[in-house]
């Protein structure tokens, strides 16, 4: 049963952490714009690794998480946490592509968030979706993320489609980490990083819905008038494969962040002042 939350005053971070770090139920925020979608984005990943300095966090790339880099990296440039024990894991990848090649998630990551937080390479699980056996690449993938416990934060962008990494519909919640066929909607999406559907590989590598599921606090970054039906259908649709979200209606604990543009109307929310 979704719980919406209403605040519409104080501090992000305080007003969606229980004493124990995390509720225990899924929350929408609204933010005025994506700047400040962005702020609250970082200012409660900020919050929880001030509060857990090991965390094990998983991270997407795209457009939407671009700025909430940018102003997590400002608040580490702050002081405001420390990353010597943080560790980070990719959340998916194109296959066959090295990350030396510009169309590499882990290159970008690399370059927007794990060299300005200066997190030591040891402590970051890299898809390899250029590895010579990708079955092996996948089972060291889930080691990895058993042997940290399962994830403490998950920060995830929304598929027009409803795809959480690059958990294509129909979704099976209990997936583990394995390699997908794009459909075409991702493609066509994507394509405007890379200069044309023609760069885009048709496969990928995908952290499952297993572990993404059941991380301890799931946060869910969504921006633009183009998401508005498929973020009604995460929050207020049944739970189906052909919507990989809305399995996230019964995970533990997950806040979405949507600007005002992203927002469906028929959701209950206030803007907050952030």
């Amino acid at each position: 049963m979704l719980r919406w939350q209403r605040r519409t005053t104080g501090t992000c971070p305080n007003a969606y952490y229980d004493n124990e770090g995390y509720k225990q139920s899924m929350h929408l925020m609204v933010t005025q714009n994506y700047d400040f979608l962005s702020k609250a984005a970082a200012r409660l990943v900020a919050k929880a690794v001030e509060a857990k300095p090991d965390a094990a966090i998983v991270v997407p790339t795209g457009n939407t998480p671009t700025g909430f880099y940018r102003e997590l990296v400002a608040l580490y440039s702050q002081g405001a946490f420390e990353t010597a024990h943080l560790r980070v894991f990719q959340l998916d990848e194109y296959l066959g592509v090295s990350p030396s090649d510009e169309r590499s998630f882990y290159g970008w990551i690399k370059r927007t968030l794990l060299d300005p937080l200066h997190i030591p390479g040891e402590h970051v699980m890299r898809l390899r979706g250029d590895a010579p056996d990708l079955q092996e690449a996948c089972r060291e993938y889930d080691a990895a993320v058993e042997e940290a416990g399962g994830f403490n934060i998950a920060v995830l962008g929304l598929g027009r489609n409803g795809h959480l990494g690059f958990n294509e519909p129909p979704a099976d919640p209990q997936s583990f980490t394995h390699v997908v066929e794009l459909t075409e909607e991702t493609r066509a999406s994507n394509a405007r990083y890379w200069d044309g559907r023609e760069r885009i590989p048709g496969l990928a590598i995908t952290c499952g819905m297993t572990h993404l599921l059941a991380a301890r606090q799931v946060i869910v970054l969504v921006s633009g008038g183009q998401k508005r039906d498929i973020l009604q259908r995460t929050l207020k649709g049944p739970v189906t494969p052909d919507v990989p979200a809305s399995y996230l209606q019964a995970s533990r604990s997950v806040i979405i962040i949507a600007d005002a543009a992203a927002w469906p109307q028929s959701v209950p929310g206030n803007i907050l002042a952030v």
